[in-house]
């Protein structure tokens, strides 16, 4: 099961957002284009939640009329990626920032995760995770399915080819093997 920080812990960590830094977990494109300043950058691993194309993109990567399809951390198993310590004068900034980037149509849950990074520090982050309940949650799909939505989504982000390519550069950088993002890769490559 997620470990998820509750209220009262989250309170606790939390106090006043300008007395800390704020860690934030990138997972997509956030990895490659976070859009924020941060003092630190290390790998990350996020237990509960894995990386899954399971968000149909009416936005960023798509349209209501032709949906793209883009990542969201749903439930079960890990996911490595990538967190970001951006220091307490920021924090507030940055936040606004990425509510105003990932939650267009509330498609993502906004939750505080425990985080281990690469040196073995456990800190805690912001992730955004897959509302399933929301329309846009696409649910199980064959990778088959996967790809046409990939292939003719196109945003106000750009191309949803190219996110699924620089997500799938970006974890190979770190040294992250996705089954379903290597097979996309090389089928968008191929075509």
């Amino acid at each position: 099961m997620a470990e998820v920080v509750s209220r009262n812990e989250r309170a606790a960590i939390e106090p006043r957002a300008e007395d800390q830094d704020l860690w934030v977990f990138g997972y997509g494109s956030l990895m490659w284009r976070p859009g924020f300043d941060y003092i630190e950058r290390q790998p990350a691993l996020l237990h509960g939640y894995h990386r899954a194309l399971c968000i149909l993109s009416y936005d960023h990567r798509g349209t209501r009329e032709i949906p793209g399809l883009v990542l969201g951390l749903d439930r079960g198993g890990a996911c490595r990626g990538v967190a970001f310590r951006v220091a307490a004068k920021n924090r507030a900034e940055t936040h606004a920032y990425l509510v105003a980037r990932e939650q267009t149509s509330m498609v993502y849950e906004e939750r505080m995760h425990p985080l281990k990074l690469g040196d073995g520090r456990r800190v805690i982050g912001l992730a955004y995770t897959a509302n399933r309940n929301h329309e846009q949650y696409s649910g199980v799909m064959t990778r088959e399915e996967q790809l046409a939505h990939v292939r003719r989504g196109v945003g106000r982000s750009g191309a949803n080819p190219d996110y699924v390519l620089n997500t799938h550069a970006h974890l190979v950088e770190i040294g992250v093997h996705d089954a379903l993002l290597d097979w996309l890769a090389k089928e968008l490559r191929a075509n």
